[in-house]
């Protein structure tokens, strides 16, 4: 039970690596973005106000976040394609349709029985429930929906894919049936949805008026409850009735009442007075800023060692983007699903953190590396007490990195940089050497010393490994499948991987095209 378990985590988490690999670059590209339009940066450098510039930067931000903002649909095409154990480009499209399906059955629901949420001036459709998605107003599920789309195609796909019919039929034959199945799916999803997600959505509303009323131990919940629900959308919910409602606090400037810890802040800001205590609800910028400075430091500190060069140019984006921008999904995405007793932590620590903010007396900014640090310098020592805030900053970096390396080495997490070790450079070119000049005997040979081709009921590849299953490990020959160059056998229950290094694509497509010819 525990290998069918570990089967099932595995396989979910490579399918989840492969529509990250794209973001980890968009991550890089949108820094870019970032630093071409922050207006502190071009309050600074006043060359980069040129409007060619900032065209270039605006292009940039602007076509990476669309790509940030629609993750759902990213996840629902990659995983359905990850899963799929054949024809993948053909999974990869019935996921993109499911999701199109799933968004419209979901929307006509609401639309049909008026639960249509009304947007307001200030939040929009924040707060209540509902986004909007590829143009259609629906239930907010944040990646959940595209991450179990991606599932359900994935596994629909696989039990249908080969379905086959005679006479007039024949049409609905193959991945056709598949669509087809997936319609049913995607329109019971979407209905269905739209009247069991707003019950979870509904006890977040009611955890928000405890942290309300709760002090030092309010602010852990909020801060943690923002940093956890991140993967769902529900984070939404916790904080905007914080930082855009009454929960958030009131300021009476006259006959004028401003209501929300953000236009609070803002006025408290703009009119010179000490800030008051709604300030704190902002407070989440704190985690973003710094935190993931620790937590990248982190991966690249105990990712495998032939790893490193490689996951520092893809980190130093991703935390350069949280930091200035406080865009955190690139990176939550890295390990919320592979390593979830990380992401657990990460939330704890960051609630833990910002309550420090009210137990030390802090009313500093925390909304991002350049900008919070000049608001900060400009509202004055007295207002803000920034030294102390950047103390904090500093202790949870630090606190960030321990926690995490502890973690990571004692329960051996596949976070970033350790999800396969890469083979040494020499034992790289000798398999690679193998995987590129692998003749047919040797095809045969991992064939044969697999069992034969009625044993082996899957073949699958991650970065350096062929994972196949098998029916009996018994019929298994090492011996025989180490005629061919390796650099290691792992045997996992009726699972086979066989260490080839990175030429593993080619030998993978070399034996399933054996395998379909036997």
């Amino acid at each position: 039970m525990k290998d069918k378990i570990m089967g099932v985590m595995e396989k979910f988490s490579k399918a989840m690596v492969q529509p990250l690999s794209y973001i980890s670059v968009a991550g890089m590209i949108l820094v870019i973005g970032v630093l071409l339009t922050n207006t502190t940066i071009t309050g600074m450098l006043t060359f980069l106000q040129a409007a060619p510039i900032q065209l270039a930067g605006n292009l940039l931000y602007q076509c990476i976040m669309a790509i940030i903002n629609n993750l759902g649909l990213i996840f629902a095409v990659g995983i359905g394609a990850a899963l799929a154990k054949k024809e993948k480009h053909q999974a990869a499209m019935v996921g993109l349709l499911a999701y199109i399906m799933f968004l419209t059955a979901n929307n006509v629901t609401l639309s049909t029985n008026g639960l249509l949420a009304e947007p307001s001036a200030m939040l929009g459709l924040y707060g209540t429930g509902q986004s909007t998605v590829l143009g259609m107003q629906v239930t907010d599920m944040g990646v959940f929906s595209g991450i179990i789309l991606g599932c359900l195609t994935g596994y629909v796909f696989n039990k249908t894919c080969e379905a086959r019919f005679k006479g007039y039929w024949a049409m609905y034959s193959g991945t056709r049936f598949s669509f087809a199945c997936m319609v049913g799916v995607s329109i019971l999803f979407g209905f269905g949805c739209t009247y069991v997600w707003p019950f979870v959505q509904s006890v977040i509303t009611a955890l928000a008026q405890v942290i309300a009323n709760s002090g030092e131990f309010g602010l852990f919940l909020y801060g943690m409850l923002e940093r956890l629900l991140i993967p769902t959308g529900l984070h939404h919910l916790v904080y905007a009735p914080f930082q855009f409602g009454d929960l958030g606090g009131t300021l009476a400037l006259g006959e004028t009442t401003v209501v929300g810890a953000y236009p609070i802040v803002m006025t408290e800001l703009q009119m010179g007075v000490p800030f008051s205590d709604s300030i704190y609800y902002m407070g989440t910028g704190l985690a973003k800023t710094f935190g993931y400075i620790g937590i990248c430091a982190a991966f690249y500190f105990t990712a495998y060692p032939e790893n490193k060069k490689n996951i520092k140019n893809i980190l130093i984006p991703l935390v350069m983007t949280a930091s200035l921008a406080g865009i955190t999904e690139p990176i939550d995405f890295m390990f919320a699903f592979t390593a979830p007793l990380l992401f657990l932590v990460h939330s704890v620590i960051a609630g833990t953190f910002l309550a420090l903010l009210k137990v030390f007396n802090v009313h500093a900014m925390s909304t991002g590396l350049i900008n919070g640090f000049v608001m900060n310098l400009a509202a004055g020592m007295e207002r803000t007490n920034w030294p102390v805030f950047y103390l904090i900053a500093a202790a949870e970096i630090v606190v960030y990195f321990l926690v995490f390396v502890f973690l990571i080495k004692k329960f051996k997490l596949h976070t970033p940089g350790r999800e396969e070790k890469v083979l040494e450079n020499n034992e790289q070119a000798s398999a690679s050497a193998a995987g590129s000049a692998m003749a047919e005997a040797q095809i045969m040979a991992i064939i044969e010393g697999l069992g034969g081709k009625a044993n082996i009921k899957g073949v699958e590849n991650c970065f350096t490994r062929l994972r196949v299953d098998v029916a009996d490990m018994a019929l298994v020959n090492e011996a025989k499948i180490n005629e061919t160059k390796n650099s290691g056998i792992v045997k996992r229950g009726n699972n086979v991987q066989i260490i080839y290094g990175l030429e593993v694509p080619q030998i993978r497509k070399a034996v399933d095209e054996k395998l379909a010819s036997l």
